[in-house]
């Protein structure tokens, strides 16, 4: 038998080449993700445990602030060689590119003999007090060079000029990067500066643990103490918490295209053993066993395995090394990470390729055993379809689609998470068993057209497709899973996204508000802010310091006529017109007022009574710019109410305004459009990283049409011949496989959409509905990515029927009838 192996390999491995492809793109694709996942996981354990290389021990801030009190006990304990204190002093920092000053955090240097501090890529360390060290990747950004002084600004207005002498190396650091400067630099730049932590390092012979033991004690109550290796995890794992999510997603689509791989590598093995069951039935007919027919079959499967896994798992580390090095090569806003390797993203993926080959090939190689000897000899007829088992098999599909269909329900009313995934997988698992019965009713459906105006292939394309409903539905569901969750991705994004764009609508109704308090904004700036790219309506407003309720409150008012423009709440742009005032919640509460309320507004010898309507996301009171100007008839423009282009770039936007009316000296720019983008960036990141891994499995899916297109071609050798001897065309008969590939094609889009469409909007729901303020979910049709899906899947069906089409026409009608 092992020659008879080794010779059935050599002879079939075109046959095998279908399923080699999807082992090698199901397993490519897993280890992939497990590789990525591993190397973004070490680099940051890397990086962190490098910058807190030598710390033994970190009292934290948790629910308290460290004292100096805590600071001197700690220092006081026998078992500390070394302890540092993690002083930093946010301060503002004018650069010579922005007409500004911004954020700039500055860290205390400290000693450095057991505890590892910060290195510079060039220059020096800071020694003076009027020095500094800037991250190499902000200086680079903003041009600053070694030798070049900077203006260091405090919050209570003091300045300094503080020499740039070493620029940090931080090409490897996680997250922003701090400048540094002496301890006594930082104490003049802010008294207070806030301590991040305290760092410990142990006398020889201490443990880690026994020092954290010793410093907890010591130090206040709301201080947590952490061993050094513990607050490097604890690091870590506040950055990689992304990452681990990314990770389950990878991993998740990756479990997902091997599922679908199992499915095409089953259907692959009918086919070889359809193809071969002469030559097995001759083989049982010489004295082989059922048993060694088996084995023969399940061998074939397992060298199948083994080598495609292989190259999937080579697949897998090339596609990976090519990613990091594009990640190293472009700024992505990521460290550059070293491609890493460890046995389970190796051996895991190769592990469950082969065991997912030998499962998918248990099936046809039992089906193999079960033929007698001189039966086999003769072509299989299709099956019939209303076994005993197939009874069976529909009863639990309708149980199991009727169970998953309330828990479905009952997770998007309850918004709980898992209880909709549950019931999703479970209805999905009932639709997979009723597969049989609903795909050649949907076939007949949809073939109904083609079959009254295609001519004798379409009728016959029609009747092939629906002849084995068990194959069929089992091709088709190849392809549903990939349709299902593509369009389940996109539908749920758009609903997420849509319900998110109208609670943003509600808390943060203007994108930017740009204001200056202690000076007049210039004749020039609306211009200026209507020049910037990205910004569609600049709405001037003005504001006034009154008192009401005993208490100082802002007032701002605003042409009623132009605020819808910039306003994307429309319930709160109706409310306010002459007459009215809108209140935020806590102005409301600290007025004691409630909606409807009268109120009465004084500003010096003037008064307005309005009526009270509460507003989220304004100002604390917003009036009409008419009642404005009847407290305030002289009030000065003092800044200007925002809308921006939702597909222009927000970060982009929101810097180019920060830095805008460059006369101004103090602008403050708020807004929803920072978390809106934010937000935005993630939606946009999802939905591309979804469809395209997605779309794997796809690809693996359309292998099996095609392998269940090859299979119908074989078992209908002599009828395809007989039509042809009976006048029907090579192009016939290559439009007769086409229509019935996309038949198959159709009926996997339309029911994956109509699936998707469910799916997403029931996970909307529960995901969704106790996130909002008010509750409310918002439910998308993306239409036009659904209908590219349809035409995709379609196009690929047409495609999938090439070659099968095209070996069913060469094979002449006289010698497919003496096929037996």
């Amino acid at each position: 038998m092992r020659r008879s192996i080794l010779s059935s390999l050599r002879a079939h491995v075109g046959r095998l080449v279908a399923a080699c492809l999807a082992i090698v793109l199901g397993v490519g694709f897993g280890s992939l993700a497990m590789i990525v996942h591993s190397s973004a996981s070490h680099g940051v354990d890397e990086t962190i445990g490098a910058q807190y290389k030598g710390v033994d021990a970190v009292v934290y801030p948790d629910q308290a602030t460290i004292s100096p009190a805590d600071i001197a006990n700690v220092r006081k304990l026998p078992q500390a060689a070394s302890v540092i204190t993690l002083t930093t002093a946010y301060m503002e920092v004018s650069y010579p590119d922005l007409v500004r000053p911004t954020t700039l955090p500055i860290d205390a240097l400290y000693d450095t003999t057991h505890i590892a501090g910060p290195a510079t890529s060039s220059g020096r360390l800071p020694t003076a007090t009027n020095e500094i060290a800037l991250p190499a990747r902000a200086a680079a950004k903003h041009k600053v060079t070694v030798g070049q002084s900077l203006r260091i600004s405090s919050y209570d207005d003091k300045s300094w000029n503080a020499t740039v002498v070493g620029l940090i190396d931080d090409s490897k650091s996680v997250g922003t990067s701090s400048a540094v400067a002496t301890p006594a630099a930082v104490k003049i730049f802010e008294p207070g500066a806030f301590v991040r932590g305290i760092a410990i390092a142990a006398k020889p012979g201490v443990t880690q643990q026994q020092l954290a033991d010793a410093a907890g004690p010591v130090v206040s109550k709301g201080l947590e103490t952490f061993t050094g290796a513990g607050f490097i995890e604890h690091e870590v794992k506040s950055y990689t918490n992304g990452i681990d999510v990314l990770g389950g997603v990878f991993g998740m689509f990756a479990v997902i295209a091997l599922f679908v791989a199992c499915l095409v590598i089953s259907n692959t093995f009918t086919i070889v053993i359809a193809q071969r069951t002469r030559e097995m039935a001759l083989l049982r007919c010489v004295g082989a066993s059922r048993r060694q027919v088996f084995s023969s079959v399940i061998a074939e499967a397992s060298v199948v395995g083994v080598i495609a896994s292989a190259i999937g798992v080579v697949f897998g580390v090339a596609l990976s090394a090519l990613g990091l090095a594009l990640s190293r090569e472009f700024d992505w806003g990521i460290p550059p990470l070293p491609l890493h390797l460890d046995p389970s993203s190796v051996f895991l993926p190769l592990l469950l390729g082969t065991v997912a080959t030998l499962v998918a090939a248990v099936v046809p190689a039992r089906r193999a055993t079960k033929v007698a000897p001189l039966a086999a000899l003769r072509p299989e007829a299709a099956p019939a379809a209303a076994s005993k088992a197939g009874v069976l098999r529909l009863i639990l599909g309708f149980l199991l689609l009727l169970g998953g269909g309330l828990l479905l329900a009952a997770g998007a009313v309850s918004h709980q998470v898992l209880v909709g995934v549950a019931g999703g997988a479970i209805s999905f698992l009932g639709i997979l068993a009723v597969g049989s019965l609903l795909v050649p009713a949907l076939i007949r459906v949809i073939g109904a057209l083609p079959a009254r105006s295609g001519g004798v292939p379409a009728r016959i394309a029609v009747a092939n497709a629906v002849r084995n409903p068990k194959r069929t539905a089992a091709t088709t569901s190849a392809l549903l899973i990939g349709v299902t969750l593509i369009s389940l991705t996109c539908v749920g994004i758009a609903s997420v996204r849509k319900t998110f764009d109208v609670s943003m609508d509600g808390q943060y109704p203007v994108d930017l508000m740009v204001t200056t308090y202690k000076e007049k904004m210039p004749a020039s700036a609306e211009q200026q802010l209507r020049d910037i790219k990205g910004i569609t309506q600049v709405v001037p407003v003005s504001q006034v310091l009154v008192k009401s309720g005993g208490q100082e409150v802002q007032v701002t008012g605003i042409d009623p006529a132009k605020a819808g423009s910039v306003i994307h709440n429309p319930e709160a742009a109706a409310k306010l017109k002459p007459g009215t005032a809108l209140l935020d919640r806590s102005t409301m509460i600290m007025l004691k007022l409630e909606n409807g309320s009268p109120l009465t507004i004084v500003s010096g010898q003037h008064k307005l009574s309005v009526t009270a309507q509460q507003a989220t996301g304004l100002d604390p009171i917003t009036v009409s710019s008419s009642d404005l100007a009847k407290l305030a008839p002289t009030a000065p423009v003092t800044g200007f109410w925002l809308a921006s282009d939702p597909k222009a770039d927000g970060s982009d936007v929101i810097d180019a305004v920060d830095q805008s009316i460059p006369t101004v000296k103090d602008l403050s720019v708020t807004g929803g459009l920072a978390e809106r983008t934010s937000y935005t960036k993630i939606f946009d990141v999802l939905l591309i990283v979804g469809v395209g891994l997605l779309g794997v499995s796809v690809l693996i899916a359309l292998v099996g049409v095609g392998n269940t297109l090859s299979l119908s071609v074989l078992e209908r050798t002599r009828e395809n011949a007989l039509l042809r001897a009976m006048g029907l065309s090579r192009r016939q008969l290559r439009r007769m496989l086409a229509v019935e590939s996309l038949l198959m094609a159709l009926v996997a889009a339309g029911l994956g959409i109509v699936l998707g469409l469910v799916y997403g909007w029931t996970g909307t729901s529960a995901l969704m509905g106790g996130q909002t303020v008010d509750g409310g979910v918002e439910y998308a049709v993306p239409g036009t990515l659904l209908i590219i899906i349809a035409a995709v899947a379609a196009v690929a069906g047409l495609l999938a029927s090439v070659l099968p089409a095209r070996r069913a026409a060469k094979v002449a009608p006289a010698g497919a009838l003496a096929t037996e």
